[in-house]
């Protein structure tokens, strides 16, 4: 997988922690918390890092948040299964970060703005649909289950998107660029489905049905 590492997505669940009924088609859960991402683990540097939002703002300008600016905003809460598209689950994650809707409000986007591409270090990319940025559940997360995420899981920050497989769950973000149309991410380019909605076991650029991609 990427810098995102795993697959991400939560759904119908019965609260019973993890039995077969709850998990997407074709999913198990594994011993653990596997970890899987594309090229090396980058090191963080406090004093420079940065997370940006850019592209199709409101107002045209771009906005950026210092580490020390960033760690300081309120978090939120959100318990969510993660599901990767290499088939393993895991259940009912804490994580605590810094919802997409708060994102919005403090960089508002274009009004026409369909999509984002999440933006990570060494150049590493998703796409993921306005409409799954803004859901309830997904964060800018810094924290699972009560401590700092390990560096190998996307620390200091990691995108989580409890609705699609976990390669949109971007590791080691540093921006976020509004895009008014769509285009691939690092992985999308690469075969992987465009949406990655795990309920639809939508894997592979193949299984694409008309409008899940874009423009070409």
């Amino acid at each position: 997988m990427a810098p995102s590492d795993e697959p991400s997505s939560d759904g119908p669940s019965d609260g019973s922690g993890g039995e077969p009924e709850r998990l997407p088609p074709g999913q198990y859960v594994p011993r653990g918390f596997p970890v899987l991402h594309y090229g090396p683990v980058p090191k963080f540097r406090p004093d420079v890092w940065d997370l940006r939002v850019f592209g199709a703002t409101a107002t045209g300008g771009q906005y950026a948040w210092t580490w020390e600016q960033f760690d300081a905003l309120p978090r939120t809460t959100v318990v969510a299964d993660f599901h990767c598209v290499t088939k393993f689950t895991i259940p009912d994650n804490r994580w605590d970060g810094i919802p997409g809707t708060a994102l919005a409000e403090m960089a508002p986007p274009h009004p026409d703005v369909t999509h984002v591409m999440v933006w990570a270090e060494y150049g590493y990319s998703a796409n993921v649909r306005m409409s799954d940025f803004l859901d309830a559940g997904t964060l800018l997360a810094t924290h699972r289950d009560g401590e700092r995420l390990t560096a190998d899981h996307g620390f200091p920050v990691r995108l989580v998107v409890p609705r699609l497989y976990a390669w949109k769950s971007v590791k080691w973000v540093r921006a976020v660029e509004y895009m008014i149309g769509d285009r691939r991410g690092f992985w999308e380019e690469r075969g992987y489905h465009n949406v990655g909605d795990p309920w639809a076991e939508q894997r592979y650029s193949y299984q694409e049905d008309p409008g899940d991609s874009p423009p070409p």
